[in-house]
């Protein structure tokens, strides 16, 4: 399979689409030391957001690492984030501008589409007739897109992320009272700071799928690693440190489960 794919019995649904670490073995000569690492994978999201079974939350996580291609960057590959640095939809570099690739193999225009259509695809594809079988069943539903990155990634942003860093696409992508729910749920408590739509707006499937009108809101959480585990290699996961956000992630989701049964 391409993803990990558990369904629910509740309007949400859990997208963790930078999870994977897979590469196809017929690739594995097109690729430089630097990618052996995945050092840029969500870690451990899965293991994070366990609690999401007990929720009745479908899951969707994918398999394939974002090496490969990244599944929350549109097709087109058009940036997300007109006038800063980004990758792109099959990166050539890591964050920290490491080439990817040896020398002649990085992937051209039919490589790319090829990607699209075995890798990309099916993973929508998913995520889209989930959405739709939630929305018949329950009339709206909550597209929950999960991320986690290095506190500090210099070429993307100065200093230091806050913990929680939480995006609506500038508020059209959920509805403003969901976005409310969860803010004031983020705010009564003071041991993780937070932003809405600050650094990180939301990516493409937050974007693509949002769709309030219709009953899909969509919000994606981008959370700092060292909240749950190491950030430097071999990036173990921490169970204590994971254990005091947990309650957190469990009681935002919750808010929006409660908020869009209303």
């Amino acid at each position: 399979m391409d993803f990990r794919f558990t369904p629910g019995s509740t309007p949400m649904l859990l997208s963790i689409p930078h999870g994977g670490t897979d590469l196809p073995d017929e690739l594995a000569g097109h690729y430089a030391p630097s990618a052996a690492a995945r050092a840029d994978t969500d870690w451990h999201l899965g293991k994070l957001y366990d609690f999401a079974g007990e929720l009745g939350i479908s899951v969707l996580a994918a398999r394939w690492s974002r090496y490969l291609i990244d599944l929350n960057r549109p097709p087109e590959d058009s940036n997300l984030y007109p006038g800063q640095d980004t990758t792109g939809l099959c990166p050539v570099d890591t964050f920290a501008r490491e080439r990817l690739y040896l020398p002649g193999h990085e992937p051209d225009a039919i490589e790319v589409a090829r990607r699209l259509a075995r890798y990309w695809q099916p993973y929508h594809r998913q995520l889209q007739a989930e959405l739709e079988r939630l929305l018949a069943l329950h009339g709206r539903v909550v597209l929950w897109d999960a991320h986690s990155i290095a506190s500090r990634v210099p070429r993307f942003f100065e200093g230091r992320l806050p913990d929680l860093n939480f995006g609506s696409a500038d508020g059209t992508s959920c509805s403003l009272q969901l976005q409310g729910a969860i803010m004031q749920v983020a705010a009564v408590q003071d041991r993780f700071s937070f932003v809405f739509n600050g650094r990180f707006k939301g990516g493409h499937i937050t974007r693509r799928y949002g769709d309030p009108a219709r009953g899909v809101h969509a919000i994606q959480l981008e959370m700092c690693q060292c909240l749950y585990m190491d950030e430097a290699p071999p990036f173990d996961y921490r169970p204590e440190a994971a254990a005091r956000v947990q309650p957190l992630l469990r009681e935002l989701m919750g808010t929006a489960l409660e908020w869009v049964r209303m």
